[in-house]
């Protein structure tokens, strides 16, 4: 049984006893969205994901890359490899640097 979260995306086909899972667990989704490409799967259900957003310098009136990357936990409901992109809920924190967890892959 999948649980509705209150977000519109698409829910995993397959099912997990994952008690950190958003649609078969207990875990509750509040707060931002992230949306990312994700650098490293290595480890244990967590994975790192990057966003790139453009910065404006007005003192050289040009456009900067910024980067800024976050774990994020990874049911095991969900299959997810290097150079996907990902769209992570906010969510209670799960260990010391990880507060997101993934709700969708957009290939």
């Amino acid at each position: 049984m999948t649980k509705n979260i209150g977000l519109s995306v698409t829910f995993p086909k397959q099912n997990c006893t994952d008690l950190h899972c958003p649609f078969h667990g207990k875990l509750s989704v509040r707060g931002k969205l992230f949306e990312g490409k994700v650098v490293s799967t290595k480890a244990k259900k967590t994975i790192v994901l990057q966003k790139e957003s453009p910065v404006y310098f007005s003192k050289f009136k040009r456009y900067a890359r910024s980067k800024s990357t976050i774990h994020a936990y990874k049911p095991s409901c969900i299959v997810i490899e290097e150079g996907d992109t990902v769209l992570t809920a906010e969510c209670r924190p799960i260990s010391k640097s990880v507060s997101y967890v993934v709700v969708e892959v957009k290939k």
